[in-house]
């Protein structure tokens, strides 16, 4: 599957998909989506990037190994979550600056969450087809 077409066109479309993820994360701050399906688009890009270019480029590119990703996705998402126990409310209670961010809009604990699940998401997905890629 290394066609020079297939390879020019994963070169344009990684940016591409790692910027509509970001979107779909920042878009699941209000309307339905977020760090679920934000990280899934987002691993998408980097499995398209394999099949162009090989696993090992993809890794160099990536400069982390996807697995590292996991625990700090998690212990960020945790955070998010028992934030507002120092501040005597209940666990998961939404937090909000008082200001907007001009591009972003309103940013909460809400969003730190997602942004979690999100990191944890893309370890996960590419943890496992890195795997898999490596096994056959």
């Amino acid at each position: 599957m290394k066609h020079l077409t297939f390879r020019t066109a994963a070169s344009f479309l990684l940016p591409l998909l790692l910027l509509f993820s970001v979107f779909i994360l920042l878009r699941g701050h209000y309307l339905p989506g977020g760090g679920f399906v934000g990280g899934i688009i987002a691993s998408i890009a980097f499995v398209l990037h394999a099949f162009a270019f090989g696993l090992g480029q993809t890794r160099k590119l990536l400069r982390i190994r996807p697995m590292g990703l996991m625990p700090v996705g998690l212990a960020l998402a945790v955070f998010a979550a028992v934030l507002p126990l120092f501040q005597g409310l209940p666990l998961l209670t939404g937090l909000w600056l008082s200001k907007p961010i001009p591009v972003i809009g309103l940013v909460g604990n809400a969003l730190l969450f997602d942004l979690g699940v999100y990191i944890v998401v893309l370890g996960v997905a590419l943890t496992i087809i890195f795997s898999i890629s490596e096994a056959v």
